[in-house]
């Protein structure tokens, strides 16, 4: 398997919509990287000049230590699974994961047969070669253009939001089938969404793109729990957000003066004077009944409940402090649940929260 390398890649449109920034990146063979952000970010754009769709106006892209910069899409050796799936309504199944094989001309019928019945047996839908696809549900149409996508042997697969049509309940299961079946092949894999949690359940590493740029790069649990941005923090999950100055470093941990509370937390490589950003994640705080002295003690907030939202596993509650602050807090299901008007107190302990860039 080969991996690809982005150097300086960026992509200018024409009337100076200036796409993509010049992103680098080295994805290792074998890897899945998803690249994620909002609309408009430029995460697609990256990831068809990686395909040869578009020719970046700036940078190198090499796939397998070979740069393609310049190089048409059938000379990359990429396979490619589009939001629509883009299978061809009139040509059986067997016809639609044996295209690519069949316009290469690099196969017999014997290999493409033997192939085509190998690509259904991974995606676990074996026997359908006859059918068409308006006689497969969404989930396995998605299967199948995966199927395609693999069956001519890629260098690497690209991924461009092939989930974002099914509901919610078949999309996670794919999410699940997608990565096993990615781990199974070993195929270096990249993968556009806009859904967090797509994002953090499927890969190896994500790329946090904002406004054309990688806002940061590195494993799920690392940016969610260690952002090093305000952006990446409030775009990844859930955050509680405060804004100030530091007041003072000491130990390892610094204070921020965030005008209506004083927050503590780990900062080690911040300065007094500067303006930052504390991230607290909603599962972190700790939730217990209101006490008289609550909002006097340090990381401490005294509030009422204004919203309990139920989400399976867990329960998310939204809070008003004293002084007008909203706080999002989360605890499991069926442990020590609240209500709304409930007085509750809120801490935040220090090593609980990340100063990250304002």
């Amino acid at each position: 398997m080969s991996g690809i390398s982005l150097s300086g890649v960026t992509k200018r449109y024409p009337g100076g919509v200036l796409a993509v920034k010049g992103v680098d990146i080295d994805i290792e063979s074998g890897e899945f990287v998803t690249l994620v952000g909002p609309s408009g970010c430029g995460k697609t754009t990256t990831l068809r000049t990686i395909a040869g769709f578009e020719r970046p106006t700036d940078g190198t892209i090499s796939i397998d230590g070979t740069d393609v910069t310049d190089a048409p899409p059938y000379e990359r050796n990429t396979g490619m699974v589009f939001q629509d799936f883009a299978l061809f309504p009139h040509l059986t199944i067997h016809e639609n994961v044996a295209y690519g094989m069949d316009v290469s001309g690099d196969y017999t019928d014997e290999e493409i047969d033997a192939r085509v019945a190998e690509m259904l047996e991974l995606v676990e839908l074996p026997g359908v070669g006859d059918r068409t696809p308006d006689q497969l549900s969404g989930g396995q149409q998605q299967r199948i253009a995966l199927a395609r996508a693999l069956a001519p042997r890629p260098d690497a697969l690209l991924l461009d939001e092939p989930l974002a049509s099914l509901d919610k309940k078949l999309r996670e299961q794919m999410q699940v089938e997608l990565r096993r079946i990615q781990q199974e092949v070993g195929i270096t894999t990249v993968f556009v969404t806009h859904n967090q949690e797509e994002a953090l359940t499927m890969s190896d590493r994500l790329a946090v793109m904002n406004d054309g740029r990688f806002e940061q790069v590195g494993p799920p649990e690392e940016v969610y729990n260690d952002p090093k941005t305000r952006f990446v923090a409030d775009f990844l999950g859930t955050a509680n957000l405060f804004d100030g100055s530091v007041t003072s470093v000491e130990d390892g941990y610094a204070t921020v003066d965030c005008s209506d509370a004083t927050i503590r937390a780990l900062g080690n490589s911040v300065e007094v004077g500067e303006t930052v950003s504390v991230v607290a994640r909603p599962e972190r705080l700790a939730i217990d009944s209101a006490g008289a002295d609550g909002a006097t003690a340090e990381n401490t907030f005294d509030a009422t409940v204004q919203f309990k939202r139920h989400l399976g596993s867990s329960v998310e509650y939204q809070l008003e402090t004293d002084d007008g602050r909203e706080l999002v807090v989360a605890r499991r299901s069926g442990t020590d649940e609240r209500s709304p008007g409930d007085r509750v107190s809120v801490r935040i302990g220090p090593d609980d929260c990340r100063i990250v860039e304002a």
